[in-house]
């Protein structure tokens, strides 16, 4: 346990920031989720419709540091290769 005052409130920041990374990482697995599911559902157009929310979504989580950069942009990258590997026999159906 910390003893120095210093030490006691970097610890409740700690504790504070916690909470609020989880709850953003969490609300970003949602959409993923909601994603994968429209996937595997066969509604391509609907998650084609959904990628813009999804990209803000990851875009802000990046921004209030939730996942680092490299991860939001690897998350884009693989999303939108998904929906187009998912889109591509469709279209030549």
């Amino acid at each position: 346990m910390a003893n120095h005052a210093s030490a006691l409130k970097a610890d409740r920041q700690n504790k504070k920031r916690r909470i609020m990374n989880r709850g953003n990482r969490s609300g970003l697995r949602t959409f993923l989720r909601k994603f994968n599911d429209q996937l595997q559902s066969g509604k391509a157009e609907d998650a084609r419709n959904s990628l813009p929310v999804l990209y803000a979504e990851i875009d802000t989580a990046k921004r209030k540091n939730a996942i680092s950069e490299n991860a939001a942009a690897r998350q884009k990258s693989r999303l939108t290769k998904r929906l187009n590997a998912a889109l591509s026999p469709a279209d030549k159906a």
